[in-house]
């Protein structure tokens, strides 16, 4: 566990991340972090939770057409080596 000072910084709060958590974190100053809201409270992560969700989108819909994409992906292959 890693206490988090807050601090004032012009008219807002800010958090005081120490060197240790933004090593573990992989950050740096300017940096994105997202705080996503959970059971136990908040947790803070480097991964945009909405890249996540349309990855798995894309993925669902690649596996549910892989026949469709291998067939055009040949098609549009061959028609490129027959131009060249």
């Amino acid at each position: 566990m890693t206490a988090l000072k807050l601090t004032s910084i012009g008219n807002s709060v800010g958090v005081i991340l120490p060197r240790e958590l933004l090593v573990k974190l992989g950050v740096q100053k300017g940096d994105t972090l997202y705080a996503i809201d959970i059971l136990e409270g908040v947790r803070l992560t480097t991964a945009d939770p909405n890249f996540a969700a349309q990855m798995k989108v894309a993925e669902r819909v690649m596996r549910e057409r892989r026949a469709a994409y291998v067939s055009w992906l040949k098609t549009d292959c061959l028609a490129f080596a027959s131009a060249h």
